[in-house]
């Protein structure tokens, strides 16, 4: 059984924008299904040019649901400048984690929002096409790629580089030459800082990281001694909630809230939320 997150399992018992938009603007697909991943991703912009519907049909595991589920979600209401800065390490991190060897199903959906985007812009087919040398045929995986998943997800195996983009998975003749190119980007990789997560959230978005990360995360904590939290309300940086149960009582809930539910919201979406309780 795959160690997978009460939101990777709730997105795909549960994925959002499933279907299909009649005259997307931009449509994309990539995978195949002899491959086993299938993605097919298309929106919808508005008047002020932001992406006002987003839908997707997928073919695969739950992870594949699950990453394609959760991208739509990010992407809505934002620029398709704002879509482009979108990793797949975004998607990971939303999704509270992958198992490593299914990280490769955000890449896809990465991939599906660039070729809807340049179907949109350039109006090719909406297929992603290979371009550059080509390194591992079995999945027509080109270097060009293989160099972009290594600086993004800072790379520094043959290993991690399979489980992400599936290079070398199959007859694994080319895993001598990802090598090669994981040791020419070496210096490259350790020198580049890391990431800020979430970055560039709408409202809407950290309302509802908000609203999981009490329902999945903090919840279940405070049910097994008793108590019980209700999100109320989010003003600004401000998060409004209701202690209920034992914690309704206990002497002592400015601590819970103080030492528990502030600094898991404060790590997990921003530093600047402050957490009070309804009165």
């Amino acid at each position: 059984m795959l160690n997978y997150t009460e939101k990777v399992m709730d997105h795909f018992r549960n994925p959002r924008n499933v279907g299909y938009i009649k005259d997307p603007d931009g449509i994309g697909e990539v995978g195949s299904a002899a491959c086993g991943d299938v993605l097919r991703l298309m929106f919808k912009l508005d008047e002020k040019g932001r992406i006002a519907d987003v839908k997707f049909q997928t073919y695969g595991c739950a992870s594949a649901i699950a990453s394609a589920s959760v991208l739509t979600e990010i992407i809505k209401g934002k620029t398709l400048e704002e879509a482009e800065n979108i990793t797949n390490l975004d998607i990971v991190e939303y999704l509270g984690g992958l198992p490593e060897h299914k990280i490769h199903c955000s890449v896809m959906g990465r991939e599906a929002l660039e070729a809807a985007i340049e179907n949109f812009r350039k109006g090719t087919t909406g297929r992603k096409t290979l371009e550059g040398k080509v390194i591992c045929i079995c999945f027509g995986v080109t270097e060009e790629k293989i160099k972009r998943a290594i600086r993004e997800n800072k790379l520094t195996t043959v290993e991690q580089v399979t489980q992400l983009i599936k290079a070398g998975s199959a007859c694994g003749g080319c895993k001598e030459e990802i090598a090669e190119i994981i040791a020419s980007l070496a210096e490259e990789v350790k020198a580049t800082p890391e990431v800020t997560p979430r970055k560039g959230m709408t409202n809407l978005q950290k309302i509802q990281l908000i609203k999981e990360i009490i329902e999945y995360e903090i919840k279940p904590e405070l049910l097994q001694h008793g108590g019980n939290i209700e999100l109320i309300d989010v003003n600004g940086n401000q998060v409004i909630v209701s202690l209920q149960g034992a914690c309704k009582e206990c002497h002592v809930s400015n601590i819970t809230i103080k030492n528990l539910v502030e600094p898991k919201l404060k790590e997990r979406v921003s530093a600047e939320l402050e957490v009070v309780e309804e009165r």
